[in-house]
Order: C-alpha cells, then sequence, then structure tokens
C-alpha cells in the first residue's frame, strides 16, 4: 500500500495484515514537527486500512530516533508559549499512538534516546537489540523530557529507577531495559526482524479484530480509572464481544478441539 504522496519522511509495507512503517529522517530520524505530522498521518491512514490489523514502528539506519529536532528548539527561546505548543504537540501525537484501536509495536534497532524513547513508550508493545541504547538526555541540554517521558516512564518502571535515567540522562542498553521492564523482549539486532514480525504475526493472523480492539481500550482506559472503575469497563467490553461472530467461532472452536477461524466480524 502506498501512502499518500505528502507523507515523505516515513515509508511503509504490509505483510499478512502487518504495517511496517520506518522513519526515515536522516541521519538519525529526528523528529521534527515535519517527521511527527507524517507519522500521525501513517498511522491513521493504517488505522483505517481493513488490510491492517498491527502496526510496526521502526527506523531507518542505525538509529530507530535519536531523539527530536534540537534545531526546532531554537525558536522556543524566550518565549515559553513557543516551547509549550512544541511540547503539545508531540504529546498528543503520542497519546493518539497510545490510544489506536491496532496494536503498534515499536521495534528499537538502534539509538533511542529523548522524544525517540518517549515515541516508543505511547507503543503498545516494545522489542529491541541488545545493543540499542534507550535514554532521556534531556537534563544535558537543561531540559527535562517533554514529549510524555516524565509521565510514562515513571509508569512503565519504578519511579527512582525513571528518576535515575531523567536526572542522570543516561542511556541503558537494550537488555537492561528488558531487566527493568522498560521493553518487553531484547533480542540480538540480528534477530529483532524476525521477532517483531513472528509477534506482529501472531497477533494478526489468529487473533480477532474486535477482540484485539477490546483489549486496548480495557487496559489503556483502565489504566486511567481506579481499580474498581476498571472492572466496570472490563465487563463491558466484554459483553459488546458476545454480540461478535468470533467468540462464536472462537467458542464453538474450543468446545470441537480446533483452531479457530477468526473473521473479523
Amino acid at each position: 500500500m502506498t501512502l499518500p504522496s505528502h507523507i515523505t519522511n516515513v515509508s511503509a509495507s504490509i505483510e499478512n495484515r502487518v504495517a511496517y512503517l520506518t522513519l526515515n529522517n536522516p541521519p538519525v530520524n529526528a523528529l521534527n514537527r515535519k517527521t511527527l505530522d507524517d507519522l500521525e498521518d501513517a498511522l491513521r491512514h493504517m488505522e483505517q486500512s481493513d488490510d491492517v490489523k498491527v502496526m510496526v514502528i521502526s527506523g531507518n539506519g542505525k538509529c530507530f530516533a535519536a531523539g527530536a529536532d534540537i534545531k526546532e528548539f531554537v525558536g522556543a527561546f524566550d518565549d515559553k508559549e513557543a516551547g509549550k505548543q512544541l511540547s503539545l504537540h508531540a504529546q498528543a501525537i503520542f497519546n493518539k499512538i497510545e490510544k489506536l484501536n491496532k496494536p503498534v509495536i515499536a521495534a528499537i534497532n538502534g539509538a533511542c534516546l529523548g522524544g525517540g524513547l518517549e515515541l516508543a513508550m505511547s507503543c503498545h508493545i516494545r522489542i529491541a537489540a541488545e545493543e540499542a541504547k534507550l535514554g532521556q538526555p534531556e537534563v544535558n541540554l537543561g531540559l527535562i523530557p517533554g514529549f510524555g517521558g516524565t509521565q510514562r516512564l515513571p509508569r512503565l518502571i519504578n519511579k527512582g529507577r525513571a528518576l535515575e535515567m531523567i536526572l542522570t540522562g543516561q542511556p541503558i542498553s537494550g537488555q537492561e531495559a528488558e531487566r527493568i521492564g522498560l521493553i518487553n523482549k531484547a533480542v540480538p539486532l540480528a534477530e529483532l526482524k524476525d521477532t517483531v514480525k513472528q509477534m506482529a504475526e501472531q497477533i494478526a493472523l489468529t487473533k480477532g479484530k474486535a477482540s484485539i480492539a477490546a483489549t486496548l481500550a480495557a487496559v489503556n482506559q483502565g489504566m486511567n480509572s481506579t481499580f474498581d472503575g476498571g472492572l466496570v469497563i472490563e465487563a463491558e467490553e466484554w459483553a459488546e464481544l458476545f454480540a461478535t461472530a468470533d467468540v462464536k467461532e472462537g467458542v464453538n472452536a474450543f468446545l470441537e478441539k480446533r483452531t479457530a477461524q477468526f473473521t473479523d466480524r
């Protein structure tokens, strides 16, 4: 599938109902406004496509994304409102990623720093090369993470570890990121593509569209609610699924001891 012609900093391909989106803003895939807007548009395009059930984001070259485009910060000097709008713009895009009704997997192939890590944290699943470097180095510029990092990082790992990463600006390896729960899995770089492909296709080819979307909705909305409120959301999503053909197929397949053939209906 070809993306609209205005999208130039992100490329895409679809295979087995998985959309592979690649950041392409050399040399380090800096997340300038153009790249962020292209990514937002590409994800929206794939979310609306019936051919796609799972999306993967990776970076072209040796970097996933080595942060925001520092040159754009110059325009925010002595203009607090400009700085705030830059932050809010990226936060809004990453919030949309987190709330998509199709899973997004970050395939972290290299440096994943600053805004790059904030992008990865907005994805639903993160798989990284063991050799990748992940970090929030904004303190080295006299800043803090401004694209959601101060909020998502402590929620993914513990508060103290998050503060250590942010206050020191010291990156960690893919292996360490797995150990502390920042990513789901770290693998050798040579195995990253196949590992991500296997997981993405397992979801896309063997699970029903409605149950995937309901899972994302229940988890995301529940995380922003109380525990009791989250249980209500879960029950509502659970109940809605009983009206789908896929639930009937899944239950019958289980009782008949065969593999379910979901049709996304």
